[in-house]
């Protein structure tokens, strides 16, 4: 088939949805389908062999989306939206996947019906914009209904966790719901030729890291509080990895106030090529979310390192992780620093934990399995369509 990727976002960058839409093209390329991208004007060109790139006009003095509801990510979706249109009038496609809010430009095109409509649920909007700013809950049920529109007029919806996947189905649709999980990002993309990350580690001491941006629902300024309640000879070294500039420089002066910054090590940024060599330094892996539902990409990458992972008992966390592949603690300072200290002190239960880590990503997250998932509902989506017409 024919697929035309619709991805709002700045694609390519190396953060989690970007990461995710590249996974996915390539899944539907290795598929047989004939696969186009349109997405914002800001990004790096992604290098996908026989994929066509197209790029909404520029915004004015717009060089960056950052992650979640913005201005500048408005703008950038209306851009998107005149681009698609003048797309679907040049050529036909016969699906439009469209990922995340990029549905509601999709189900919009006049004669659209040609073709059908995948919504990759990567959130619910509702939810998302009703946590970041109270005041829209006057109009949380016109949010909701909005989202139930989106899922009732698609003919397909793909959400990336069971949680979103029961929401979806909760609106009593005709529309099918599958379930298709984000994969581990080690694979074989890794470096040797990476800074040494247990460097000035004491004798027996732990390494622990995080891998991600530094938005506060990542929990990592509470860890911070957790690592400070620790015991001060505790042989601890902490790492993160990732964040921008502003977000680095703000936890680096958190660490520094709370007397912990000889412990603490913010490097900023790194290649996603590199992220298999960074996560087989750590002894432990951290992931201090503070709440949500949706399923956090690293968790999977974090999995096949083969490592012990600490995370918080939330949701997000809970749909893949249990007590025999992870040590799952309250999300507050004192249940991550209960959790460091118990890994700490017992080398046998980190690498327990990180056995039993591997072998749930090999079973059920690996790429084999994520690319066998998106073919599957896409041979799904065609016979219903061979079967049942447009």
């Amino acid at each position: 088939m024919r697929v035309l990727v619709v991805a709002p976002q700045p694609f390519y960058q190396e953060r989690g949805t970007p990461i995710a839409t590249r996974l996915l093209v390539e899944a539907l390329k290795a598929a047989g389908h004939d696969v186009d991208v349109l997405t914002y004007h800001v990004g790096e060109d992604p290098g996908l062999d026989g994929v066509r790139v197209f790029r909404a006009p520029a915004v004015p003095f717009v060089r960056d989306v950052p992650i979640g509801f913005s201005l500048r990510k408005v703008l950038c979706d209306l851009a998107l939206g005149w681009r698609l249109f003048t797309l679907t009038r040049r050529y036909r496609y016969d699906v439009l996947h469209a990922v995340e809010e990029a549905v509601f430009l999709s189900l919009i095109v006049p004669g659209l019906r040609r073709g059908r409509v995948v919504y990759d649920m990567d959130s619910s909007l509702p939810e998302q914009l009703l946590d970041k700013y109270g005041a829209l809950r006057a109009v949380g049920g016109w949010l909701h209904r909005l989202e139930r529109f989106a899922i009732a007029r698609s003919d397909l919806v793909l959400a990336v966790c069971e949680d979103l996947a029961v929401r979806a189905r909760g609106y009593a649709t005709a529309t099918p719901v599958d379930v298709i999980e984000d994969v581990s990002l080690v694979g074989d993309r890794t470096s040797g030729s990476v800074e040494d990350l247990r460097r000035d580690l004491p004798l027996g001491g732990v390494l622990a890291l995080y891998v991600g941006n530094l938005e506060h629902y990542q929990g990592v300024a509470v860890l911070l509080d957790a690592i400070a309640a620790l015991d001060p000879s505790a042989p601890l070294k902490f790492v993160a990895i990732g964040g921008n500039a502003a977000a680095v420089a703000a936890h680096r002066t958190q660490a520094a106030a709370l007397g912990i910054d000889s412990k603490v090590t913010f490097t900023g940024a790194r290649p996603l090529a590199e992220l298999g060599a960074y996560l087989t330094q750590a002894d432990v892996l951290v992931s201090p979310r503070l709440s949500g539902h949706n399923t956090p990409m690293k968790l999977y990458s974090y999995l096949a390192a083969g490592k012990a992972v600490l995370a918080t008992r939330i949701r997000s966390h809970t749909q893949i992780l249990s007590g025999d592949c992870a040590l799952l603690v309250e999300p507050t300072a004192l249940g991550l620093a209960r959790g460091l200290d118990t890994l700490l002190r017992s080398p046998a239960l980190r690498e327990q934990l990180g056995h039993a880590a591997r072998r749930l990503a090999a079973t059920r997250y690996s790429l084999d399995h994520f690319r066998e998932s998106v073919a599957s509902a896409y041979r799904r989506l065609a016979t219903a369509h061979s079967g049942g017409g447009a």
